[in-house]
């Protein structure tokens, strides 16, 4: 059975985007590029939602070859290229770079792929993880938390119907203040 991993950079209220989608508050440090990149070499596969495919997908494509764009941020660029992906939507007909387009049932389609054979899979979007989160099929949590608040906007964290007991791996600081804490569920 395949590892679901859901990680992403938060604020320190728990948001993943403040209002009106706004992710400025997310700088990160060449170190924090590099800790996603390496979970990106670690990962066979990534899940994702709507909203943020078309945010990764208006950037990633190209970003090393950004003229600014440093070699920790080239390096993802180029990983998450090759990254063999899955989109989660019903509102889009098209995705490109290495992704396959689910329309039906995600959480089918999640519990389907854990079960077969593979190394570990990442999942981003609070919709789409929110809905794994709450079918229980989430195993690792990985919050990279700024030290900024947000006040409001979409929250890492769903509403969950049951309480989900977790067990702290890792906890470090990266440079900038950011946290960054690994959780595994406890089943």
């Amino acid at each position: 059975m395949r590892k679901l991993i859901y990680g992403m950079n938060l604020t320190l209220d728990g948001y993943i985007a403040a209002p009106g989608d706004d992710i400025g508050w997310s700088v990160p440090s060449d170190e924090l590029f590099q800790f996603w990149s390496d979970q990106l070499q670690a990962t066979d596969l990534t899940l994702y939602g709507r909203k943020l495919w078309q945010t990764m997908s208006s950037h990633w494509p190209t970003g090393d070859q950004h003229p600014n764009a440093t070699a920790a941020e080239t390096e993802f660029a180029r990983r998450w290229r090759d990254m063999p992906k899955t989109v989660f939507s019903s509102t889009i007909d098209k995705v490109d770079w290495n992704t396959r387009l689910v329309t039906g049932d995600a959480v089918a389609e999640i519990t389907r792929l854990k079960a077969e054979d593979g190394g570990p899979m990442g999942i981003g979007g609070a919709t789409l993880a929110g809905a794994a989160m709450r079918a229980g099929l989430i195993d690792e949590y990985v919050l990279a938390t700024a030290p900024v608040l947000a006040g409001g906007g979409t929250p890492f964290f769903t509403a969950l119907d049951n309480w989900v007991n977790l067990n702290l791996v890792e906890t470090r600081t990266l440079p900038g203040g950011v946290t960054l804490t690994r959780y595994e569920t406890r089943r």
